[in-house]
């Protein structure tokens, strides 16, 4: 998905406004911090900054009296740019051998817990704990989720997993059974926005809305590319008479190989926003996903049977969940659109 493009964000980044107190009360209890916790909320409101923040502070030297980090130690200095000995982020990414060149994979293997319990092992280099942040947790696959368990039964001492998970329902009840479970704060829209804006992100609010509210995403949104390829789409499906699939298929595979599942990736990301939008509109509310196409989604809303619209919707979400295997986005894209336009056929 369109999300799943930040596949390297930076290590270290500031805690929004709207995860500011929630992390304050959770480091006042500090001495009693879990040696498991598990942070769930929905995809793009800032739950990985959130882990990271937790990290520093455990691994800061001189923390403040409030538990959080003083931002000024040796420590602090590590997490910061990425290269604290005793903190370990473990994502679905594989890179080259020097370490550069990310690319998003679909699972976190066997073979990154085994590491990770390596590392469990091991002294602390700066004498204060050892840290690992396992982002999103549901990726682990069955054999990665069963190596982790006997970690988190009986963590060596000073020992810290912090887990991260997008969709908690996906992950093992006997995972979750050993974490302290931490739910986001969602953002307040007035704070979303004001971070969006910080970002330099131009027209924050429709970014914001194009994102149900979920800012990291909306700043993944901002992508110009992505933007252009939003209007040159619904502009298309504003118009189902007139929508060509095939065209759109070439579009996509007019991109490079590595590009093209991304490309796919953001049309069924839009169809999704778009066909919610055609059902709320079409019972009489507003659109959230794209406020700036009222106009276009109530001529729409009118047209198109509800039952149609949910079958549609069904299947688009079928088609995300396969969007990591081997696909030939060209003719997937094409698929789909194809089917959307059949839903106004005369």
């Amino acid at each position: 998905m369109i999300e799943a493009r930040e596949t390297a964000p930076p290590l270290w980044q500031p805690l929004p406004a709207w995860q500011r107190e929630a992390a304050a009360a959770a480091l006042q209890a500090r001495a009693r911090w879990p040696h498991a916790l598990l942070i769930t909320g929905r995809r793009g409101i800032g739950k990985r900054i959130l882990a990271l923040h937790f990290a520093q502070a455990l691994l800061c030297e001189q923390p403040n009296a409030d538990g959080s980090a003083c931002g000024r130690c040796p420590s602090c200095t590590y997490v910061v740019n990425g290269t604290h000995p005793d903190l370990r982020l473990i994502e679905p990414v594989e890179r080259d051998d020097e370490g550069n060149n990310p690319t998003p994979v679909d699972t976190i293997v066997v073979d990154r817990i085994r590491e990770l319990i390596e590392f469990t092992q091991l002294s602390t280099h700066r004498q204060r704990a050892k840290v690992a942040v396992i982002v999103p947790a549901e990726t682990l696959n069955t054999a990665a989720e069963n190596a982790l368990l006997k970690t988190l039964e009986e963590p060596p001492a000073a020992t810290y997993l912090i887990l991260v998970s997008h969709q908690p329902g996906r992950l093992a009840a006997t995972i979750i059974s050993r974490c302290r479970l931490l739910a986001s704060p969602e953002p307040d829209p007035d704070a979303a926005v004001a971070w969006l804006s910080a970002q330099g992100v131009p027209e924050p609010q429709l970014l914001l809305a194009q994102a149900g509210c979920a800012p990291l995403l909306a700043l993944t949104l901002a992508d110009p590319i992505v933007q252009r390829e939003r209007e040159l789409l619904l502009d298309e499906l504003a118009q189902p008479e007139r929508l060509a699939p095939v065209a759109v298929g070439a579009r996509i595979d007019a991109y490079g190989k590595d590009e093209r599942k991304a490309r796919l990736a953001d049309v069924v990301y839009w169809l999704l926003t778009w066909t919610s939008d055609l059902a709320v509109v079409g019972s009489g509310g507003a659109p959230r996903f794209n406020p700036d196409r009222e106009d276009a989604l109530a001529l729409l809303g009118a047209r198109v049977a509800r039952l149609k619209l949910f079958r549609y919707y069904q299947t688009l979400l079928g088609q995300r969940a396969l969007l990591g295997h081997p696909l030939q986005p060209r003719l997937v894209a094409e698929a789909l659109l194809f089917e959307y336009r059949a839903m106004f056929a005369r």
